[in-house]
């Protein structure tokens, strides 16, 4: 599944912008903080409006400002990872996954909770409250909560950077098998060189 990215934004001072395609695999938008690459991760998730451009996904248009195409972030089938993971503190780890379950349509979901525990070895954490977990578990909580969207493709926003070092080698094999195994198409930002020389099949840079 193909990425086809052809976007611009204007933010205060700042235009952002990005001109890539990509066969699919792991995509990395990579370059400085500041430089706009979580902007054009949204852009892509449908939560910020570009001024012109074209959006395309596996052949699906999502946005095109000249056809007046702006599907909802909802119809676009993203599956959303956060740096900090955004669980949700009230609600067990069970409840967290499910609610990206029960977001997805019948028809458009492709993991079961069981298959989303067993590949990211999280069954013995349903039970806990996010604010037991460290924060490599609560990373496989928030891929797992995206995967049970039943998603097309992955978006990552520097889903490492607030982890120690062996948390981040954890999260680094479990996004490779997300790569490898399940065959997402990943669109990943990142400032640190070395993940994304290691993670990535295509490197965009950004700023």
């Amino acid at each position: 599944m193909s990425f086809e990215v052809c976007i611009e934004r204007r933010l205060g001072e700042r235009r952002i912008a990005a001109d890539f395609a990509a066969a699919g695999g792991l995509t990395a938008l990579f370059g400085p903080s500041g430089a706009g690459k979580t902007s054009l991760l949204n852009m892509v998730a449908g939560l910020l409006r570009p001024d012109a451009g074209r959006i395309a996904v596996g052949g699906t248009v999502l946005f095109d400002a000249q056809r007046g195409v702006d599907l909802p972030a909802r119809r676009r089938r993203a599956g959303y990872v956060f740096q900090d993971g955004r669980l949700f503190p009230h609600r067990r780890v069970r409840d967290n996954l499910l609610y990206g379950w029960k977001l997805a349509r019948p028809e458009d979901r492709w993991m079961t909770l069981d298959e989303a525990t067993g590949f990211l070895g999280i069954a013995h954490l349903l039970d806990r409250w996010p604010r037991t977990l460290s924060g490599g578990e609560a990373q496989r909580v928030a891929i797992g909560r995206a995967l049970l969207s039943g998603p097309r493709f992955l978006l990552m926003d520097e889903p490492l950077a607030s982890l120690d070092r062996a948390r981040r080698e954890e999260i680094m094999e479990v996004i490779e098998r997300l790569r490898d195994e399940l065959a997402l198409p990943i669109l990943y930002v990142s400032h640190d060189r070395d993940e994304v020389e290691r993670l990535a099949n295509r490197v965009v840079a950004v700023g």
